[in-house]
């Protein structure tokens, strides 16, 4: 075998150590010729929501930004202790159905990608379906940028700026009105 294709360990970090021998006070581990472990970088643990939050405390929050949602999402699950389901699309949106009926806020970007169905839409599919919990719209765009002016139109949702400050989202989670 080349030696581009097996590599050994000499010193191996710590953390690594219990992986790969078995034991975390033993000897230095050294790769197998019959099998090299593959490498792999740790996985954050998920967020657990505690069995004392009331599944009616329920957040739906719409973001294409795959990092932005999920940072939300942790951050209403994990420190404000609400349940919170993010999707990236108007289309996962639909395809959530009556969960996302469900929810007591939703909160929704205004544009959700070039092509794409944007927030408006997904706040017309809500009413439509009869939501009658609070609609607040996020947006990254300035004041002139037509999705904005006519989000600005509808008469029962809020409108605020992207990144949400974490007492601002806290306050709309919570239920204050702006």
């Amino acid at each position: 075998m080349s030696s581009l294709t097996r590599r050994t360990v000499d010193k191996p970090h710590r953390g690594w150590r219990a992986a790969y021998s078995g034991s975390s006070t033993g000897s230095p581990a050294r790769a197998s010729s019959s099998a090299i472990a593959p490498l792999t970088t740790p996985q954050r643990p998920v967020p657990r929501v505690p069995e004392s939050v009331k599944s009616t405390d329920f957040v739906l929050y719409v973001e294409d930004n795959d990092d932005l949602r999920e940072l939300v999402v942790e951050l209403v699950t994990v420190v404000l202790k609400h349940r919170c389901v993010g999707v990236g699309s108007y289309e996962e949106l639909v395809a959530l159905g009556k969960e996302a009926l469900e929810s007591s806020v939703a909160i929704l970007d205004i544009n959700l990608g070039p092509n794409q169905r944007s927030g408006i839409d997904a706040y017309a599919w809500l009413r439509d379906q009869g939501y009658k919990g609070r609609i607040v719209f996020l947006t990254g765009h300035a004041s002139s940028h037509p999705l904005v002016v006519e989000a600005q139109r509808i008469g029962d949702a809020e409108i605020f700026s992207k990144p949400i400050e974490p007492d601002r989202l806290r306050s709309i989670v919570e239920g204050e009105r702006q």
